[in-house]
Formats: structure tokens, sequence, C-alpha cells
């Protein structure tokens, strides 16, 4: 178990507002300065528990700058479309203006989670605040959102979250420390600076930033929309340090003990591979690895986050869109390796689901609707998440139901050396209720016989699972 020896002390207007937070009776300031970064073991897996079972959530990147859709001034803009601000580049005051042309009067928050719903997916995480700083709640702390700054003058979080709450969709926020519209943030990350190189400019005013304006944000979101995730994002601006991350994921725990914070919320994270770096203790539930799947299985929690094309945020000429047997091989591959698959969609500015991400939702959904009891609930295989290139493995968390996934249509007769089957169990590919036939020989390996009936009965086109009663062979 991580100890950290440092206890950190939240400051006493905020420790009294977070009593109140918590509980409408009056409680102790030492009884919220529990220091959450020695959690148990037990009080860890409790707090996990559904986050693991789920394992595919929905990722939305969603801001003004949708109503760009990549373009500027009649340019197409390279890069994703969420960091247009900063890639054209725009000035504040500019932005300020595409801000208010931000009015998307074709969002349904009641569409949107019903495709959550029908896709599969368990959770959300939406952007509450990008890099560019603007707010899609009703910010008490700056006019700069959605309600005070626009004419559609709508709490989206808080529509959303009524909406996912009806489905029974866990809610999720992003939330950037990086700031590229308030002054306090500027610095090296800035869009209209542009350092020598090797120069760095640090903002000396992030602190204040930092107390005065990132906190109380985060403290509305806890508290008005009772999120179970906080994914942050932006911590690699050189303003904010390990300090300030112990610090703040001690204080979004105080606001809500079995919230689920990710590992961005401190400074530990390796790139893009998203893991966390071995050389100090760093805060933060699980490993965020983004456009990437981790090589193999880790026994640490971990979720990917991928786009559907190759932007987060909206751009209207980005058509390079992945095919759905892809999206669901990846699904089964982060799943077989003990992760979960945070996938985006990036809405229109005028809050309109692209239909190629809504078609491949849909298809998914249905994928999952047959073989969704090898994906939720599931773990990995201590010793085999794979066999070849073509077949994945899951297990039930208790009990001793496997099941080996196929990427790929199975032959009449199909092989798996990595399970040995219990005697005299049934074996099903699912989508049909017929038992199969099949024979074991310790020496080479478990043959499945299924009938062209069958393989035409399921008639799946992305892959293809078999559920299996037995063990994984120990081959160590």
């Amino acid at each position: 178990m991580v100890k950290h020896r440092l206890l950190f002390l939240i400051p006493i207007l905020f420790m009294v507002t977070l009593c109140k937070t918590r509980d409408k009776d009056v409680q102790k300031i030492e009884e919220i300065n529990e220091n959450y970064l020695e959690e148990t073991p037990e009080e860890k897996d409790n707090r996990m528990n559904w986050w693991r079972n789920s394992k595919f959530g929905k990722f939305i990147h969603w801001g003004p700058y949708s109503v760009l859709a990549g373009s500027y001034k009649g340019e197409e803009i390279e890069g994703i479309g969420e960091w247009i601000m900063h890639n054209a580049p725009i000035t504040v005051k500019d932005y300020e203006k595409i801000a208010k042309e931000f009015i998307p009067v074709e969002f349904d928050a009641n569409n949107w989670a019903r495709l959550m719903k029908d896709a599969g997916m368990k959770y959300v995480v939406i952007t509450s605040k990008h890099h560019d700083g603007f707010a899609l709640w009703d910010s008490k702390v700056s006019n700069y959102n959605i309600v005070d700054f626009t004419p559609f003058r709508r709490d989206i979080l808080k529509e959303l979250s009524e909406a996912c709450k009806k489905q029974g969709i866990k809610f999720g926020l992003y939330y950037s420390i990086m700031d590229w519209h308030h002054p306090q943030a500027q610095g090296n990350n800035y869009p209209m600076y542009n350092p020598k190189k090797g120069e760095t400019k640090v903002n000396p005013d992030f602190p204040l930033y930092y107390e005065n304006y990132m906190k109380p944000q985060l403290l509305e979101l806890v508290e008005g929309y009772d999120p179970d995730i906080l994914w942050f994002d932006g911590e690699w601006i050189p303003e904010y340090t390990h300090e300030m991350g112990l610090e703040l994921y001690q204080e979004m725990r105080a606001l809500k003990p079995s919230i689920i914070i990710n590992n961005r919320v401190d400074k530990g994270r390796k790139g893009m591979q998203g893991m966390n770096k071995e050389d100090m203790d760093y805060a933060g539930d699980f490993g965020t690895p983004e456009q990437e799947i981790l090589g193999t299985a880790s026994e640490l929690d971990w979720e990917s986050c991928m786009t559907m094309n190759d932007t987060w945020g909206y751009k209207s000429y980005d058509h390079n869109w992945k095919t759905t047997e892809i999206l669901v091989h990846n699904l089964v591959d982060v799943v077989s390796k003990g992760g979960n698959y945070l996938l985006n969609v990036g809405p229109t500015g005028d809050g309109l689901i692209p239909e190629p991400s809504v078609q491949r939702l849909k298809e998914i959904g249905t994928w999952l609707s047959v073989n969704g009891e090898a994906i939720y609930g599931t773990e990995r295989l201590a010793n085999h998440f794979k066999e070849g290139e073509n077949i994945r493995f899951t297990r039930k968390k208790e009990g001793s139901t496997l099941y080996a996934i196929s990427l790929e249509k199975p032959n009449n007769t199909f092989t798996i050396r990595s399970i040995i089957p219990k005697l005299g169990s049934e074996i099903f590919l699912l989508g049909s209720d017929e038992a199969l036939k099949w024979e074991y020989n310790e020496k080479t390996s478990l043959k499945i016989t299924i009938p062209q009936a069958i393989i035409n009965e399921v008639n799946s086109s992305y892959a293809w699972t078999f559920k299996i009663e037995g063990k994984e062979k120990n081959d160590e």
C-alpha cells in the first residue's frame, strides 16, 4: 500500500464548504482531513468495483471549438478540433466571439443518453471545461459559460447528468487544469505565446488561479452535479506541480469519498502511454493511455481513451472513420488486458452527434447485446490474455466461466490451447442455444466443432465468443 508522509491541510473556508456538502450536520475538520492516499486495498476495491465491471464508456468533447468545426477564417486548421484556439492561433478576444455563437439548439440530453445505453456504454465523461476555458455549466465562479455567455442559457451538464441518471449511466466530468482563457493560467501553453527554442514561460500567478478559480469551479461541479468520475487533463504544464496534484486528489476525495479520479490529477503520466512513472508516488486511481492500447495485460487499473476518427472535437472534414469491426476489436483487446475502453464522440456546434458515430455506436450495441457477458463484469486471465493474433480471453470474476473471443470468423473446427475445459461441461457460441461438440487432448488442445448452421445463425460481423466452463492452462 502506498504511504504518503505528507498530510494535506485543506484551507479552512474550503473545508467548511466540504462539511456542508458531504453532510448537513456539522462535522469535525479532522474527519474530513482523512488521508485518502492511504486507502486500503479493500477500500479501493469497493470504490472501484462498478468502474472495473463497466468496461465501456463514452467520452464527449464539446465546446465552442465545435462551432468552428476545424476551420478558421476559411482555412482548414491542422491538428485536432478542440485545439483550434491554440493551433490557428486565435486570440482570447476573437475566441470569445466564437463562444457567443455556441448555441446548440439541436442538443437533446435524453437522446444522447439513450444512444449511450443502446450502445452498451455504462458511463460517460464529458468536457465540463476544456483547454479553451469555456464552461458547459452554470458556473458562479465565472460568466464564461454556456448559461451566462451565450444566448443558449441552458445548463448542459445538468440536463445530461439527469438524463444519464434515468438511463442508469454513471456520470463523469472532464476538467482541464490548463486554461488558455484565464490570464493567471496563461504561460508557456498560451496560444499567442511564441517561445524561442528552449525558452519556458511560467505564469507566477498560476497558484492564484489554482486556489481561487480552479478549486471553486471543481467544488461547483462535485457539489452541483454529483459526478462519479473526475477526469483531469492538461497536467503537463510547468506551473502545475506534483504537490498540487496530491493536494487536489485529497480535496476532491474529501468532497465525495466514493469518486474515482484519473492519474492526470498528478504529474506521473508517461506521455500518451498513459501509465504512471515508477520514480515516486503519484495520485490517481487509473492510468490513461491515449489513442493506444497497452501492449500486454496489466494488474493496474487503466482506461484507453480513443477517437472514432482522427479528432476529439468535431471537424467537418475529418472522414477517417474507424470501422465498427476495428472498434469492437479494440474493446475486446482492451478488456482482455484488464482495462476499460472510453470511446469518443465529437458533437457538432448545433448539438448533433455525427451520423457515422451514431451508426457505429448502434452496431457496437448490437454486438454487445449478444456478446456482452464476455465483456461486462469480467477480468483478464492470470497467464493468457490472448492466443495468436486473433483470440482474446476474459473470465467471469466468480465461478469457472471463461470466454474465448475470436476476432475472425471461425471455421467448423476451432482450436484453443490455453484453456482446459471442465469434464462433462457444455460449450456454446454466444448467440446460439445449441451446445457444441468438443474434445480435449492434454498434449494438444481443445477442439470445438461448430456446425455451419450455428455459424450462420450467429451471423456476427465483428467477433465470435465461445463460452467455456473450465480453467486456463498454467504454462509456468
